[in-house]
C-alpha cells in the first residue's frame, strides 16, 4: 500500500481542524445531553465510514475491508473505555459540565500516545517476527482475564497512580471550575480535574496495550492502523455522553469483547505459520460477535431505562465556593515589561507589605 505523504499530511490535518471545531463548539463549559451527544456520535461514525469508503476506492475492497475490520475492533474497544471513564468521573463526582474538556485532553493525549506505539509496534513486526507470537498470546490471555474477571470493575480509590499523584502532587480538595492548575498563598496547586485527566490517561494507555496488538492481527499498514485508531478515537467524548447512562444494560458486552481479542490473537496464531483467514470473514466474524452482545444485553435489561452512574456518598473532592475561588491568585505570575525579576515579590510579600506600614519603601510609598 503506497500512501504519499500529502495524504499524510491532509489526514493528520483534518484531525487537527476537527479537534479546533469541537474545542470551539464546546468552549463554554456546559451539561452535553443525549441529543447532542447523539449528533456528535453520528459526525464522528460519517467521517470514519466515509474515509473507510475512500480507502476502498482508491487502494481497494481488500484494504477497504482492512480499515472497517480495524475501526469495527476499535470502535468496540472504545466502549469498555468508555464505562471506565464513566466510573472514573463518578468516583471523583466531577460535574458534568467539566467532563468534555478533560475527555477533549484526554483524547488528544490518546491520540499521541498511541502514534508512538503504532510506530513501535510496526518497527518491531518488521524486524522480529516472532513478536507476532508474543501479541498473540497476550491477545488470547487478555481475553481469557476479560472474561473471568467481567464483573469486577475498576477501583479508582485503589489506583496506584492516584495514591502516586496525591503523594507527590500538591493538589486542592475543591474544583475551580475547568482550571487543571490553580494558585492559592502562593503555591501552584493541581486540582481534581488534573488527577482526573491523569487517570483517563493512563487507563487509554492500559487500553491500548490490548487494542495496538489487536488491529495488527488484521492489517500490517501503518496507514490504516492508525487512521482506524483515529476515527475511533475521535468520537469517544460523544460516545461517552451518549453510553455512560446506559453502562449498566450492556451486561454481555465485555464477554463480547473478549471473545473479540480471542479470535483476533487465533488469526494471528494462523497467520504466521498456517494460513490466512480472509480479511472479509475476520469482519463479519468481529461484526458477528458485537452485534449478539449487544442485542443479548439490551434484551436482557429491557424496561430499564437511563441511569446516571452512582456517585459516592462522601465524594472526596467538591466544587469551590466563591469564598474558595476568592482566596485564589494569578496561576502564571505576569511579568511586567521593563522591571527586573530581581525587583518583583511574590504574594506573600506583597501581602505582609500591605499589612505593615513598616514595610513602606524609602519614599514612603507602599509596594
Amino acid at each position: 500500500m503506497n500512501v504519499p505523504f500529502w495524504i499524510w499530511a491532509a489526514v493528520l490535518a483534518f484531525i487537527v481542524v476537527m479537534l479546533a471545531v469541537d474545542l470551539l463548539a464546546h468552549r463554554r463549559a456546559h451539561v452535553i445531553g443525549v441529543r447532542e451527544a447523539a449528533v456528535w456520535s453520528g459526525v464522528w461514525v460519517s467521517f470514519g465510514i466515509v474515509f473507510g469508503v475512500l480507502v476502498w476506492m482508491t487502494w481497494g475492497a481488500d484494504f477497504g475491508q482492512q480499515y472497517f475490520a480495524g475501526y469495527l475492533i476499535e470502535k468496540s474497544l472504545s466502549v469498555d473505555n468508555v464505562f471506565v471513564w464513566a466510573i472514573i468521573f463518578s468516583y471523583f463526582a466531577v460535574p458534568r459540565e467539566f467532563q468534555h474538556r478533560v475527555l477533549f485532553l484526554g483524547v488528544l493525549g490518546a491520540l499521541i500516545f498511541r502514534g508512538v506505539f503504532i510506530a513501535a509496534g510496526a518497527v518491531l513486526i518488521q524486524n522480529f517476527a516472532w513478536i507476532l507470537y508474543v501479541f498473540a498470546a497476550f491477545l488470547l490471555y487478555t481475553g481469557y482475564r476479560m472474561i473471568r474477571q467481567r464483573n469486577e470493575h475498576l477501583n479508582p480509590d485503589q489506583s496506584l497512580v492516584l495514591r502516586l499523584f496525591r503523594r507527590w502532587v500538591p493538589m486542592s480538595k475543591a474544583y475551580h471550575g475547568q482550571k487543571m492548575l490553580v494558585r492559592r498563598k502562593g503555591v501552584l496547586l493541581a486540582t481534581p480535574l488534573l488527577a482526573v485527566l491523569v487517570l483517563v490517561e493512563v487507563t487509554d494507555v492500559v487500553f491500548a496495550v490490548d487494542s495496538i496488538p489487536a488491529i495488527f492481527a488484521v492489517t500490517d499498514e501503518v496507514f490504516l492502523v492508525f487512521t482506524a485508531n483515529a476515527f475511533a478515537i475521535l468520537g469517544l467524548r460523544a460516545m461517552y455522553f451518549l453510553l455512560a447512562d446506559l453502562m449498566h444494560r450492556f451486561i454481555y458486552l465485555k464477554v463480547g469483547l473478549a471473545l473479540v481479542l480471542m479470535w483476533v490473537g487465533i488469526k494471528m496464531l494462523l497467520k504466521i505459520d498456517l494460513f490466512y483467514i480472509p480479511t472479509s470473514i475476520s469482519l463479519a466474524v468481529v461484526a458477528t460477535i458485537i452485534t449478539v452482545s449487544i442485542v443479548a444485553s439490551l434484551r436482557a435489561t429491557r424496561g430499564q431505562g437511563r441511569a446516571v452512574p452512582v456517585q459516592p456518598t462522601d465524594p472526596p473532592f467538591h466544587v469551590a465556593t466563591e469564598e474558595e475561588d476568592a482566596e485564589l491568585e494569578p496561576t502564571w505570575r505576569r511579568r511586567h515589561s521593563g522591571v527586573h525579576a530581581s525587583q518583583r515579590v511574590d504574594a506573600e510579600t506583597a501581602d505582609k507589605d500591605e499589612d505593615d506600614p513598616a514595610s513602606a519603601g524609602k519614599d514612603g510609598s507602599t509596594r
